[in-house]
């Protein structure tokens, strides 16, 4: 006999090779994967409640001293089990008080499975203080560029015409759709649109109305749809509408951004807007955490690290970090100099649930994707 560690990601493909029946092959990838749930505010008479719950079907709840006399009203545990685990504790706190009942329903929406393509969409800005250069265009490169994203791998093209870096100021509408107004026309003209899916950066009603009226089927708004109208013209083309997190405004976001509790408050915000959204009819959407937007490197670290969180809400979930100052925080470099730093965020983004990444080097990313997801997918 000989034994040796081994990693699964497709638990059921892997059990399936190993040559399980059917119905064994459900219930051990249930018991396969390992969720670790953090729980804030729990009343110590729900925490005593889970924990012994918990125990008897041999998961765990980790709580402060203190909590089987009832020292404190409310602590806060983490939850540790297997999807199997999870689903059962689902079933089992329905009936119990102190608050287990919302838990319960929180608890199923945490290990539903999503598989989601990765998507490369890559970055266009008909701006001149974009801050990397590369990825600037007039309109007699901008067929060239388009085409060259789509021959290395793009699935999306993200254009935009106003800038978005910390420090910068919002631009009239007028301008800034005389600054995408030929080359939509071109795009539509030349019916790129049938060969990638074409995105607008614009929280701009007026922008939007024209590009989605032009082959353009994404609304990529780092106001996450603040503007009512927004999410009316979304809603009249049915697009997809990717919403994001800022904290504040371009000009503002990075003096000193600031939060309690950076996954709880982006969750909240979350929370509102798909409600807000789908009140509107919008039901295609994506989310987007908002890397560099309002948020500190720790912040931003923190985002990366426990993405899989916002998978819970069962939609896809973008990323852009793509070549932003968070690298040059953690190696000096210049933007220019950013590009494995930028590659590295992009995968662990995807190990942890990100299945949309936005990029300037659309080439390198595919190459790097395509590697990444053949060691993932070895069973």
């Amino acid at each position: 006999m000989k034994t040796y560690k081994i990693s699964i990601n497709d638990t059921k493909e892997f059990y399936k090779k190993l040559g399980c029946d059917s119905g064994g092959i459900s219930i051990l990838s249930k018991k396969s994967k390992l969720h670790t749930l953090y729980i804030k505010d729990l009343h110590v008479g729900a925490a005593n409640i889970l924990k012994q719950d918990a125990l008897s079907i041999g998961a765990d709840l980790a709580v402060p001293s203190g909590v089987i006399i009832a020292r404190d009203k409310y602590v806060n545990a983490v939850l540790i089990g297997t999807t199997k685990h999870f689903e059962t504790l689902s079933r089992k706190e329905l009936a119990q008080p102190f608050g287990l009942k919302q838990l319960a329903a929180e608890l199923k929406s945490y290990v539903k499975e999503h598989n989601y393509q990765t998507k490369i969409m890559g970055v266009l800005n008909a701006n001149e203080d974009s801050f990397f250069k590369d990825s600037r265009f007039d309109n007699s490169q901008a067929c060239q560029k388009i085409e060259n994203m789509i021959e290395n791998g793009a699935n999306i093209i993200d254009i935009g015409a106003v800038s978005s870096k910390p420090g910068s100021v919002a631009v009239d509408e007028n301008i800034e759709l005389k600054r995408l107004k030929d080359i939509v026309d071109t795009i539509y003209k030349n019916k790129y649109y049938e060969k990638v899916d074409f995105s607008i950066d614009s929280y701009s009603p007026k922008v939007i109305d024209y590009v989605l009226n032009h082959g353009f089927k994404i609304v990529n708004d780092i106001t996450g749809l603040k503007d009512d109208n927004v999410c009316k013209i979304a809603a009249k083309y049915n697009a997809q509408v990717v919403i994001m997190h800022m904290q504040n405004n371009p000009t503002t976001m990075q003096i000193e951004p600031s939060y309690e509790n950076v996954i709880l408050e982006i969750d909240e915000y979350f929370k509102n807007q798909i409600a807000k959204a789908n009140s509107f009819g919008i039901k295609d959407i994506v989310l987007d955490v908002g890397i560099g937007f309002g948020k500190t490197l720790e912040h931003n670290l923190t985002l990366l690290k426990n993405l899989e969180h916002f998978s819970h809400f069962g939609y896809e979930l973008l990323i852009g970090a793509s070549r932003k100052s968070m690298i040059d925080k953690i190696v000096s470099s210049s933007i220019e100099q950013r590009l494995p730093g930028t590659l590295a965020i992009h995968l662990e983004a995807i190990r942890n649930g990100a299945s949309i990444i936005r990029c300037h080097d659309v080439k390198e990313h595919f190459q790097a994707i395509k590697v990444f997801e053949a060691i993932d997918n070895i069973n």
